[in-house]
């Protein structure tokens, strides 16, 4: 049979079984089957698209010309929301299922839509050693243009389609955090539009209340425009080093060392168990042992977390030279560890060859096709959540992640939090080292559920003095929400800028608990 009929008669019978089964049944219990043979096409369509729109943007220089028009057209639409009474809140017009973030922000339906089309990178100045970009930028996209000239930020969060706008109104994270802090505390200035249309520069001595208190507001004080972010000289390579660690107590206190130690450039833990991990610490460097190098971001190369899991199973420590590029974004191709889930059989050989060119397929797209059955059985029987908790409490912290979740792998991520105004800072006066605990699928304790699962973590992590990442599903009723979070200069901003008429409160935006 010639191959392009043997094909549409396989492409004609998998028609006929979803028109008989149904399309929901075949997504819900067959999932693998559409992510596979319409997903994954369409997220290298994308790629390819958003790289070539990139690329031809940036060597033209014609993203600031534009930027300007984009800034004032975002202006006229606030001016006339102000014309027409302001009756609504406003928000962002970018469709929900567009964002990383596996929440369904209802509050687009109600809200104000105000469209704006920001993803260019706009200069690169080596001088002040800074990028300028807009809020749609995203990290695939910056890293591939600041590699490609020798510099590179100082925290890059993992996964490719995290944008500017999303890490600086929400937050991120990466292994060089313990130096560097949170993504936020690598910017430089902000540029916003507010709730009267004007358009106002943020650093931290120019309308420094405002510079402070935009990170963690999921803009609800103004509309991000463009951000100014620090960049440090890149190297060609990371020297890694894979160390497998057993027993609790040993992990945490392993882990506390190498993020104390400011020679690690970048350090990671990934947890297989209660007792058992495997802390990775890198650093920078130009030339590399060839026999130890591992280009570990190729499509056909085993992902990574597996990777890893090898040096645990066989109780070895030992060192690879990681292409600098491959290794920010390590865990892009299996999203961690949801794409098993998703795909069971992604990390075989034989799939990674003919298929993992494709792979990962776009969260955006898996969001868009779930349908309501998919997300609320997601919702109930998956967990994706991030903890930020003080270093000293880690033990106790992962303790608590195994009796009430008992999900694996467990993140370990640290990073040094400093004492500066805003939503988010230590108990204390003085910086501390902090922790991020990422636990990512499906809930291994009989006793899960997830409201009441999730609220016994917010009320530990609260206890603590912690605080939750607001991408993820959160619980806590508004009185909680504002223990976990400082909103002393929040609300005062909110009130001096007139956002309260303008913008939703964070809380009523991201909280199940609030009132959509």
């Amino acid at each position: 049979m010639d191959p392009l009929l043997y094909l549409g008669a396989l492409v004609v019978l998998f028609l006929v079984w979803i028109k008989v089964k149904g399309l929901e049944y075949v997504i819900i219990h067959q999932r693998w089957i559409f992510v596979c043979l319409f997903l994954l096409p369409l997220s290298v369509i994308f790629d390819v698209y958003y790289y070539l729109r990139a690329w031809i943007i940036f060597k033209m220089c014609s993203a600031p010309k534009q930027h300007d028009q984009r800034v004032r057209d975002i202006q006229r639409q606030v001016r006339e929301w102000k014309k027409e009474g302001g009756k609504k809140h406003m928000c962002t017009g970018r469709p929900g299922w567009l964002t990383v973030s596996l929440r369904v922000g209802k509050y687009k339906k109600t809200n104000k839509n105000i469209m704006i089309n920001m993803m260019d990178i706009l200069e690169v100045d080596t001088k002040r050693q800074v990028v300028r970009v807009e809020p749609l930028a995203n990290m695939g996209q910056v890293t591939a243009l600041l590699n490609s000239i020798g510099w590179t930020l100082p925290v890059v969060p993992e996964l490719d389609d995290l944008t500017v706008g999303g890490l600086v109104m929400g937050t991120g994270i990466e292994s060089s955090s313990h130096i560097f802090g949170l993504f936020q505390h690598i910017c430089v200035a902000f540029e916003l539009v507010l709730a009267d249309g004007s358009l106002v520069r943020c650093t931290e001595k120019e309308n420094s209340d405002l510079f402070y208190a935009v990170p963690w507001s999921c803009g609800t004080l103004g509309f991000l425009v463009a951000a100014e972010i620090r960049i440090i000289p890149a190297r060609k390579w990371v020297k890694l080093r894979y160390e497998p660690v057993r027993g609790l107590d040993a992990i945490c206190k392993k882990f506390a060392e190498e993020s104390a130690n400011k020679e690690n450039q970048f350090v990671e833990g990934l947890q297989y168990s209660r007792d058992e991990a495997v802390i990775m610490t890198g650093t920078m460097t130009d030339h590399a042992e060839t026999e130890k190098t591992n280009c570990i971001g190729y499509y056909y190369k085993p992902w990574f977390f597996q990777h890893v899991e090898g040096f645990l199973k066989q109780n070895r420590v030992a060192v690879e030279y990681i292409p600098l590029r491959h290794y920010y974004h390590r865990h892009t191709r299996s999203i961690f560890w949801e794409l098993q889930d998703i795909i069971p059989f992604g990390n075989n050989p034989l799939f990674r060859y003919v298929f993992g060119w494709m792979v990962p397929p776009k969260i955006s797209l898996l969001k868009l096709t779930q349908g309501e059955t998919i997300r609320k059985l997601y919702e109930q029987h998956h967990v994706v959540q991030d903890m930020l908790v003080p270093m000293k409490h880690i033990k106790t912290s992962i303790l608590r992640f195994h009796e009430d979740i008992h999900v694996y792998p467990l993140w370990l991520c640290p990073f040094m939090l400093p004492n500066q105004p805003g939503m988010v800072h230590p108990k204390g006066d003085e910086d501390e080292l902090y922790v991020d605990i990422g636990a990512y699928g499906e809930p291994k304790v009989k006793h899960f559920e997830a409201r009441s699962s999730t609220r016994q973590l917010e009320n530990f992590v609260r206890d603590a003095h912690g605080f939750q990442m607001l991408y993820a599903d959160v619980y806590m009723e508004r009185q909680e929400f504002w223990e976990m979070f400082d909103g002393t200069l929040y609300h005062k901003l909110r009130k001096q800028l007139n956002c309260e008429d303008a913008f939703p409160e964070v809380y009523d935006k991201i909280c199940k608990s609030a009132r959509h």
